[in-house]
């Protein structure tokens, strides 16, 4: 982390006002600064800095603009355009816990190949705010920004399972992995047919941790550590953010590390099924039919729509021990993007207490969600002639929905279950989210999953 928190304002630190759009008079100004913003035609635009004259000829502080009730993480942008040094800031925020975090992520950098990091920044921690709160949730969001960040050279199935180990080491938890041929005789046929053409085997991992008799939490996360498409391949540009395709499964372990750092009373369950959809002479082909392991059979319309057929196997076990709350993150289709755009996520459930739930968290930590219907009239478009079902629809309508409406076909217990189909990616730079990976929804998953277990 390039900002790194103190517990006292340092009287060295030099201040940060922010300043509400129209505010600047009101906003306890000394006369000299208020010239200097006036002189400089700052007016408190949302993410505006503007640098203060010392008395010794340096920096003396920072006015900030936070516009008319923007969003509390664009405090990040400060990150970014702040020079080295200490730092406080000059009034008490609303939600000092967000402000903190926003600082949090607007410095983060993915530093695995040698980019150097960003400012090295202290900032005294903002008033009211939650140490413990804030670390462990921005260590959640920058788990799930390594693992996306990182290409599949270095995150294949085999380092994705080291690095479910390695998060369950540290918090003691128990974990299983079922890889190759052993799919098949243990039952996750799907996992295995659009793994198996790959050169590192396919697998189901399976962390719990928790006590056993504590209500049962099963996250599912999609982890296709690449993407080509299969015999339906992508074109070249479809493939470039293909390491992106195991967003799923780094969302989930983000998230799970926030739960499990918190040590809520529940059962946690992270099921993530891990594959390459690769090309070779024994890669899953259209028009083949696959029985899943709840006995559906598929009827393969698309190789490229995988991650639905990996997912079921592992929703399928899930549902088999009737979770309190079952929770699966997806980088599933591109018809979610059409519809609402890389950064804002939607969600399916047909539990409406968890869906105002999620409604309000989202919007209270800032993490943007939107509910779509399981609209049943369009569960037909996934008919077969010769199978159960159909992994696509023939006319390509309603993508994101029907995608989901194939996945609640493996849940059939479980009455708390939502899917998110996440991008798990940020294309433009934001002032708390630099372009690359990201996580989304997590953070109004925690929210609700502690109010709810804590």
């Amino acid at each position: 982390m390039a900002v790194e928190f103190f517990d006292k304002a340092l009287k060295a630190a030099l201040p940060v006002h922010c300043i509400a759009a129209g505010k600047l008079e009101t906003a306890g100004l000394s006369p000299s600064e208020l010239a200097w913003a006036t002189a400089n035609g700052f007016a408190g635009e949302a993410g505006r800095t503007l640098l203060l004259p010392g008395a010794d000829g340096g920096v003396g502080g920072a006015l900030f603009g936070i516009g008319a009730d923007g969003p509390v993480l664009g405090i990040g942008a400060l990150a970014k355009a702040l020079p080295d040094g200490e730092w406080r800031f000059s009034s008490r925020h609303a939600d000092p816990n967000l402000a903190a975090l926003g600082l949090l992520f607007g410095s983060y950098t993915f530093t695995r190949y040698g980019r150097k990091p960003g400012r090295a920044l202290r900032f005294a921690l903002p008033e009211g705010v939650d140490p413990a709160f804030v670390k462990r949730i921005a260590g959640g969001v920058f788990l799930a920004r390594d693992l996306i960040n990182t290409p599949a050279n270095d995150m294949g199935p085999q380092a994705l399972e080291n690095v479910v180990r390695a998060l369950a080491k540290v918090h003691k938890a128990e974990i299983s992995v079922i890889a190759g041929d052993e799919l098949l005789r243990a039952n996750f046929p799907m996992i295995h047919a659009v793994g198996r053409a790959s050169v590192e085997a396919p697998r189901l991992i399976d962390m719990q941790w928790g006590p056993a008799d504590a209500p049962k939490l099963t996250l599912v996360g999609k982890g296709v550590c690449f993407d080509t498409g299969g015999l339906d391949i992508k074109p070249a540009s479809g493939m470039l953010l293909m390491k992106k395709d195991m967003g799923g499964a780094a969302n989930v372990l983000g998230l799970a590390s926030m739960v499990m750092a918190v040590g809520l009373k529940v059962r946690l369950r992270v099921l993530i099924p891990a594959v390459e959809n690769s090309i070779s002479a024994n890669a899953f082909r259209p028009g083949d039919v696959l029985t899943s392991r709840k006995g559906i059979s598929v009827e393969i319309g698309n190789t490229d729509a995988e991650g639905r057929l990996v997912l079921a196997d592992a929703l399928a076990l899930a549902d088999e021990e009737q979770p309190q709350m079952l929770v699966d993150m997806a980088t599933l289709t591109g018809a979610a993007r059409v519809a609402l755009g890389p950064d804002l996520p939607p969600f399916y459930t047909d539990d409406d207490a968890l869906a105002d739930e999620l409604g309000e968290a989202s919007a209270a930590v800032e993490d943007p969600l939107w509910r779509m219907p399981l609209w049943q009239p369009y569960t037909a478009k996934l008919s077969s002639r010769i199978a159960d079902v159909n992994n696509v629809t023939a006319d390509g309508f309603a993508g994101s929905i029907t995608a989901a409406l194939f996945l609640k076909c493996f849940v059939e217990k479980t009455t708390c279950w939502a899917h998110f189909d996440i991008y798990g990616w940020n294309p433009t730079e934001r002032p708390h989210a630099p372009v690359g990976g990201e996580a989304q929804g997590i953070r109004a998953l925690e929210r609700v999953i502690s109010r709810r277990f804590g």
